[in-house]
């Protein structure tokens, strides 16, 4: 009984690391599309406004 609790525990705390290590991988992967996002924005802000409102 005690070797299944713990294989229980063990398996646990297994999943419990991959999933922090995905959570990581996908969070790091939006954070930069996140940040490339922004800079199109503002690289179309200053294009807009350098092209478009001075004519």
């Amino acid at each position: 009984m005690l070797n299944d609790d713990f294989m229980l525990y063990a398996l646990a705390l297994v999943a419990l690391v991959i999933g922090v290590l995905i959570i990581k991988k996908v969070a790091s992967c939006l954070i930069k599309i996140v940040v490339l996002l922004v800079l199109l924005a503002i690289a179309g802000f200053i294009y807009y406004t350098q092209f478009y409102a001075g004519a």
